[in-house]
């Protein structure tokens, strides 16, 4: 009877996980084009994961929650500003799409930059200040993300702007732009939307690398995260440093909160950065944790792999693959693929 049992679950199992190399030679370059679009949300957000731990040794696992209140942010920004989920924006013309779309951005961006100086503020200055164990931040952090999440479950549904707003249902989101086709690669369309998406991440994330190795302020980012106490004997303020990291990963989450919306247009939920925080997280580890352009380079493998993945063993194991990779390279190369710690970043 056990044995018949474990047969049968065997082979239960093995005709879930498909295995078809197929489809991925002849959606390849579709799937790497889609890849790169994901890709490049999940390397924004693994961008502020990566510069709080770079500075503190912090898994800020409430940040996939900073992504989430952006998207909420802009939602409510643009509502007040008399947009509706069904308004046909894009045939105002392009000046004006990009008018608001660089609006949209902003109040995104300017939402989730205050949620993640303000979750530093209030959630883990005062233990450090009582010199807590990492351990309590760990807690403090996981702890933060259920509040952000219930807050917007229960809190922003009272709000007097649409009763759709916050509660357990997703609502689509303000739709900015049409997707459209702007040229065709080896016969995979490439739309406005993805040029927007890999341009604007791409973009933003070689600026945060810029900052953080040719200015003062990226000097004195990568002096904390060296050696605080010595960044402090040289005049370099460790909590206005620490507060402008939490405020620079924020503002990219917002950044990043924006363009999923663009790409995800039907997932605006309290729970919508759960999983994709997740994966960026992953993404952070993947590149090299403390490392901006680790980041950027995990999040765009992570984006593709897993889109190659779910069309080879089945969309049901996207997320699986997503992680078997992780585990993969980690297995060989513990440190990520870059594996150099921001507070050793080359100038």
């Amino acid at each position: 009877m056990i044995a018949y049992s474990l047969a049968e679950s065997t082979s239960v199992v093995a005709s879930t996980i498909g295995f078809d190399l197929g489809a991925l030679r002849d959606g390849f370059w579709t799937l790497t084009i889609q890849g790169l679009a994901y890709g490049s949300i999940y390397a924004l957000v693994a961008v502020g994961y990566t510069l709080v731990y770079g500075v503190l040794r912090l898994i800020n696992f409430a940040h996939s929650e900073v992504f989430m209140i952006g998207m909420f942010g802009q939602y409510l920004g643009l509502m007040l500003l008399g947009f509706r989920p069904q308004g046909d924006v894009w045939s105002e013309g392009t000046l004006m799409t990009i008018t608001y779309l660089v609006l949209a951005g902003l109040i995104g961006m300017a939402v989730s930059g205050t949620t993640a100086v303000g979750l530093e503020f209030i959630a883990y200055r005062p233990l450090r200040k009582r010199n807590a164990k990492p351990l309590a931040f760990l807690i403090t952090a996981i702890g933060m993300s259920f509040v952000l999440q219930e807050f917007v479950h229960y809190v922003l549904p009272k709000v007097p702007t649409d009763p759709r707003l916050g509660g357990s249902s997703p609502q689509p989101a303000i739709k900015l732009v049409e997707p459209t086709e702007q040229f065709s690669f080896f016969g995979a369309s490439v739309t406005n939307v993805i040029l927007i998406i890999v341009f604007s991440a791409v973009g933003l994330a070689v600026g945060v690398d810029f900052l953080i190795n040719k200015t003062k302020l990226g000097r004195g980012i990568r002096s904390v995260a060296q050696d605080p106490e010595a960044a402090l004997l040289m005049g370099v303020s460790r909590e206005r440093t620490i507060m402008l990291t939490f405020l620079i990963g924020g503002l990219l989450a917002g950044a990043a909160a924006l363009l999923y919306t663009l790409h995800v247009p039907s997932n605006v939920v309290y729970y919508g950065g759960f999983i994709l925080g997740i994966k960026a997280f992953c993404a952070a580890v993947l590149g090299g944790i403390g490392n901006v352009r680790g980041a950027l380079i995990g999040g765009l493998l992570l984006g593709v792999m897993e889109n190659y993945g779910s069309v080879v063993f089945g969309n049901q194991w996207k997320d699986v693959v997503a992680f078997a990779l992780l585990i993969l390279v980690l297995m060989f190369r513990p440190t990520g693929i870059l594996g150099e710690k921001l507070g050793k970043a080359r100038v």
